[in-house]
Formats: structure tokens, C-alpha cells, sequence
């Protein structure tokens, strides 16, 4: 049995794939350079002894998705289940952001990602098929910055939302993370107000409750609480408590 990790070239990506091949699970991993795949297959199969698939794709490009992916039916025929740690984000990703950027970070986020659990549902819905989806707590609230990317991480928590609502008439695991910022290049050198979540941490903890029917979690845990604190507070208040923060 094998599994899918789309976006596996570096953070979270890497170490699931480093936590999956360490407890025996075969691996096709996928990014948009197959150059940063090559040093991950060769290290994980000499260390663990699995055998590592690596494709380049486009994950922008439905046509790129299904070529190299859904019509590849021998590929996917032991298929255990699907993760996509991936995720695309601009600097300058606010409402003036140009409409091949903003197409992108939707494809990228959200949609290419929903496109793909459609297709691979209905081969997999009499399976125990494991699909996990990671959201953003930047999805919590809208923002001054990064706008389209929280828009989408919120639509794609919509998205496995409805899945969850589905999954009774079938066998699929469900599972959704809302991530904080985690011990990655991505936060690297930024001055946050709160603790990074280890990103070996919730790779363990993903393969830990890999088998629960469903799950619903946020990384680091103390944003769940601040995820509730949002909810309950209305926007307007939000808004004002910003302003004299300004001031």
C-alpha cells in the first residue's frame, strides 16, 4: 500500500513523508520540481527500505492533475490514501493582486484540491481511504494581507466540512488540520506574537490518527481557543479592538 503526498518537497510535506516511510508505507510524492524530490526518494528509500514514486506536476493545471494522476490507474490501484500539505501564497496578496496570481493561489489552495478528492472519491469511496486536507488559521478572519490565499484555506475547510457531512454513505476517513505558523523556512525570520507549532510534531500526530474515521484538529492546540474567541466575538468589535491597537 502506497501513499500520495501532494506538495512533499519541504516542510510539512517532507517530514509526512519522512513519518509515513519510517512505519513502512510506500510513497508517491508529488511537487512542482521534481529536482527537490530526487535527494528525498534516494534518502528515504536507503534509510527505510520503501519503495518512493516522484512526479513533477503543475498543481495549478487540471490537465496536469489528471494526466499525471487520475489516469493513472496502475499507480493508484493500492492506493492507501491522500494528503496535501501544499499551498501557494504572494507577498503583495491583497485586493489588487493581478488575476493570474489570484487564479493561481485559488487553483494552488482550493480548487485544484477539490477537484482531485472528486475524482479520486468514487474509486476509493468502498475503501477505508484516507484524505487529509490542511486549512490556515489565517482563514479565520479576513485580513489586510494575503486575501485570496485566506479565502481559499477557508473555502477548502468548507469543502472537507461537506465531506464530513457525506461521509456516512461511505467508508473515506476524513480529516482536517487548521494550522498555525509552523517551525518552517516560511516562518523563518518573522517576529510572531506566538509560539511556532513542530512541524515533526503533527506529522506524527497526522500518522497517529490515521486511521480514525474522522478528525478535525488545529495546530498548535491554544488555537483552537483563539478559533472560538473570533467565533463568539462580533466583527465589529474585532475591528474596533484593532484600531485602538493602531493607536
Amino acid at each position: 500500500m502506497s501513499y500520495l503526498i501532494i506538495g512533499s518537497s519541504s516542510g510539512l510535506g517532507r517530514e509526512l513523508a519522512y513519518t509515513f516511510a519510517k512505519n513502512h508505507n510506500n510513497l508517491i510524492l508529488v511537487s512542482r520540481d521534481e529536482r527537490d524530490l530526487i535527494p528525498i526518494k534516494s534518502d528515504i528509500e536507503q534509510k527505510f527500505g520503501v519503495k518512493v514514486k516522484i512526479i513533477e506536476l503543475d498543481f495549478t493545471s487540471t490537465e496536469d492533475i489528471e494526466k499525471k494522476i487520475l489516469l493513472q490507474k496502475e499507480m493508484l490501484l493500492n492506493l492507501e490514501g491522500v494528503m496535501f500539505p501544499i499551498g501557494l501564497m504572494f507577498e503583495k496578496d491583497d485586493l489588487r493582486l493581478g488575476d493570474k496570481e489570484v487564479s493561481k493561489i485559488l487553483y494552488a489552495n482550493y480548487l485544484s484540491i477539490g477537484y482531485t478528492i472528486e475524482n479520486l472519491k468514487h474509486s476509493y469511496s468502498d475503501k477505508n481511504f484516507l484524505i487529509v486536507g490542511f486549512g490556515s488559521v489565517s482563514g479565520l478572519l479576513g485580513r489586510n494581507l494575503n486575501n485570496y490565499y485566506s479565502a481559499a484555506k477557508r473555502s477548502l475547510e468548507s469543502h472537507f466540512e461537506s465531506l464530513t457531512f457525506d461521509n456516512s454513505k461511505n467508508k473515506l476517513r476524513i480529516h482536517f488540520y487548521t494550522l498555525g505558523y509552523l517551525d518552517t523556512n516560511l516562518a523563518f525570520g518573522k517576529k510572531l506574537s506566538l509560539p511556532k507549532g513542530n512541524v515533526v510534531s503533527l506529522a506524527n500526530i497526522v500518522y497517529k490518527n490515521k486511521n480514525k474515521k474522522i478528525v478535525k484538529k488545529y495546530f498548535p492546540f491554544y488555537w483552537s481557543i483563539i478559533a472560538l474567541i473570533l467565533k463568539l466575538t462580533p466583527l465589529t468589535i474585532i475591528l474596533k479592538f484593532k484600531k485602538l491597537l493602531k493607536n
